[in-house]
């Protein structure tokens, strides 16, 4: 005879059981919503993911995440200034959309009301087995932002996304549609000042010659989790400039889903990750090249200090339709203690023959002999570590060329470093 058990929950797997069974009847949606909340949650009490599973390997979920807080009605989060002069900002606030905007050429939209009717219920779900973010967010989400930028609109301002806990859960999703020849900036913030779980899920999707760069700047305090996931499909001649800042949270997972089906369209992602503590801090990336003279290249920085660890999993797919493809991806480590560790997994998947693709990986310290130049010339030494820290990732922002945005982001590196560094 044989018996089959049910593996025994975690403190935090019972912690999310427990908490959806209580906020069911609080969350919105009608009959279909509901149906995929059911099927989120049965994922989630078959167990979080473990090394076990390819796309975990290096961030055991199961063990990492050791506690969930509860939801708290009394806490209440305020939006903060915009990060860049002119934008416009749309926030939410413990997972509650706030005030709606006007902007030119832009229909905003809040999502509740699209939970509610069923019309974002084909949206929701976990898109494999593996999926635990997307899982845990159909789960509990409740509100977010739904943006649809007109066709050859050239959104004046950047838009602002904010999504602000004060502590406890905070579920939000942000599907943006950005219509043919448009051009617009999108600044995702993800912040707060409480010891929280976070789950943020962006849904992108480019229209022909469309043009867009998106910024997410996730610094979240010392005692958060942060699940993020950006999801994005390019149509014929779009182009997405996708830059990511990672600069607080104890436990991070960032995915980046990226589909190219539309020929000639191109796909930039930069990347800062600046880790201190004992941060844990997972970057995911899966890119699908599938049509012809489609490029993409994929820059990721890292400082770790302290006892920090990181991850950066990179995996690009050439299809067998997408020939003429370029695809270049590295991943550059600086690692500023003996205990800090990072760990990188570049793949390359082709089925095309016709392709230049590439990938580079380096790990490394602060050079002695740099340091020693400039201390020699009256530096003391944590100036000194800060110049060749701030050189290492400076570039990476240099690189979006709008001087109002990269003066901001490097006030952040400023920031960061003269805490930690």
């Amino acid at each position: 005879m044989n018996i089959h058990s049910t593996p025994k929950l975690t403190a935090a797997e019972t912690a999310l059981v427990d908490a959806f069974g209580e906020r069911l009847s609080y969350l919105p949606g009608d009959a279909t919503v509901t149906v995929k909340r059911d099927d989120a949650v049965e994922v989630l009490k078959a167990g979080l993911p473990t090394r076990r599973v390819e796309a975990w390997h290096y961030t055991d979920l199961r063990r990492l995440l050791t506690a969930v807080p509860g939801y708290d009605p009394t806490l209440a989060a305020r939006a903060k200034p915009a990060l860049l002069a002119g934008s416009t900002v749309l926030p939410v606030l413990n997972g509650v959309a706030g005030a709606t905007a006007k902007i030119d050429g832009v229909s905003v939209s809040k999502l509740i009301d699209k939970l509610l009717d069923g019309s974002f219920a084909p949206a929701l779900g976990a898109q494999e087995d593996a999926d635990a973010v997307g899982a845990l967010n159909t789960a509990f989400v409740a509100d977010g932002w739904f943006i649809d930028i007109a066709a050859r609109a050239e959104v004046s301002g950047p838009i602002e996304i904010q999504n602000v806990q004060a502590g406890g859960q905070t579920h939000s999703r942000f599907p943006v549609r950005v219509g043919e020849g448009a051009k617009a900036t999108i600044v995702e913030r993800q912040t707060g000042e409480g010891d929280a779980l976070v789950s943020s899920i962006s849904h992108l999707t480019l229209a022909k010659d469309a043009e867009l760069t998106w910024i997410i700047v996730q610094d979240h305090p010392e005692g958060a989790t942060h699940f993020g996931q950006f999801n994005a499909e390019l149509a014929e001649g779009a182009k997405l400039t996708l830059f990511i800042m990672n600069a607080g949270s104890k436990l991070v997972r960032q995915e980046v889903r990226v589909r190219m089906p539309g020929e000639g369209s191109d796909f930039q992602l930069r990347g800062i990750n600046l880790l201190t503590g004992d941060t844990h801090c997972d970057v995911t990336m899966m890119l699908d090249h599938l049509a012809e003279n489609t490029t993409s290249t994929e820059i990721v920085r890292n400082v770790a200090n302290g006892t920090a660890k990181g991850v950066f999993q990179g995996q690009i797919r050439v299809a067998k339709e997408a020939q003429k493809t370029d695809a270049r991806m590295a991943c550059n480590t600086l690692l500023l203690s003996d205990e800090a560790e990072f760990s990188t997994k570049p793949e390359l998947e082709i089925f095309a023959d016709d392709v230049a693709c590439g990938h580079g990986a380096t790990v490394t310290e602060i050079d002695r002999n740099h340091l020693f130049y400039l201390m020699a010339r009256g530096i003391d030494e944590k100036t000194a570590r800060g110049l060749l820290v701030k050189a290492f990732v400076a570039e990476i922002i240099e690189e979006l060329e709008d001087e109002p945005t990269v003066e901001v982001l490097e006030g952040l590196l400023d920031e960061w470093f003269a805490a930690h560094v």
